[in-house]
């Protein structure tokens, strides 16, 4: 693994998770691979496969509320054309009554090479 790979697979984490927080469908869309499955709280304990599941929520009216995500305590680890990138989600908002709060949650992403560069597989996100 050489730092080059790491930074290039932190840089892609958080541009999904600002596509996320942005509602840019498009962008998440093109960093996923079709069949991403995951692991999430919105699921309830069940796997999900596909991209439709995910897409309900970019369909929503998008917070008008400032937000920032950071990634804390991030961990790459290569495994040949896969690879692992986990970390602690922290997300800065308003609250109801516009004081600042931070959610924090633990998410671990898998990505794998393909001929057009590094795509999205599978995540696993759970509360701290």
């Amino acid at each position: 693994m050489t730092d080059n790979t790491t930074a290039e697979l932190l840089r892609l984490s958080q541009e999904l998770l600002d596509a996320i927080v942005a509602g840019d469908w498009d962008n998440y869309a093109r960093l996923c691979d079709p069949s991403l499955s995951c692991y999430e709280p919105e699921a309830c304990g069940h796997l999900v496969a596909g991209m439709e599941f995910h897409r309900y929520y970019f369909e929503l009216q998008p917070s008008t509320s400032p937000r920032n995500t950071t990634i804390a305590s991030p961990h790459v680890r290569v495994l040949g054309d896969t690879a692992v990138v986990s970390y602690v989600r922290l997300t800065q908002k308003l609250d109801a009554h516009g004081a600042p709060v931070t959610a924090a949650m633990n998410e671990t992403r898998v990505w794998h090479r393909q001929p057009q560069g590094w795509r999205h597989v599978h995540f696993h996100r759970s509360a701290c």
